[in-house]
C-alpha cells in the first residue's frame, strides 16, 4: 500500500534519471557484479555508471546507440551487459537439479 513513508522511499525525482540506482540498491547490486579478470588492463570504466546504462536500455526500451553521453560509451555499456548475460546463462546451463 502506498503511504507517504512507501513514497519517499521509492521516490526516483532527485535521481539523474529514473533508472539510475540508488545507494542503497547499488549496496545489493554490487555483490552480484563479478570481479575484474586477472591479467589484463585494470578496469577503467565505473561499474556502478556501467550499470546504470544497462539499467537505462531495459527500463526505457530505448537502442544502445541513444545512451545518454553523460553514461558510458555504449559500446563499453553493451559489452558488460553481453558479459553478464553470458555468464548467467553459462550459470544456468550448469547449475545441478
Amino acid at each position: 500500500m502506498w503511504t507517504d513513508e512507501n513514497r519517499g522511499k521509492y521516490d526516483r525525482d532527485k535521481l539523474r534519471y529514473p533508472s539510475d540506482v540508488t545507494d542503497k540498491e547499488w549496496a545489493h547490486v554490487e555483490l552480484l557484479i563479478p570481479p575484474a579478470k586477472r591479467g589484463g588492463r585494470k578496469r577503467e570504466a565505473n561499474i556502478r555508471e556501467v550499470f546504470n546504462g544497462v539499467m537505462y536500455v531495459l527500463s526505457t526500451g530505448s537502442q544502445w546507440r541513444y545512451i545518454p553521453k553523460d553514461l558510458p560509451p555504449k559500446s563499453t555499456v553493451y559489452r558488460y551487459f553481453c558479459d553478464w548475460a553470458w555468464d548467467v546463462w553459462i550459470a544456468s546451463m550448469t547449475r545441478s537439479t
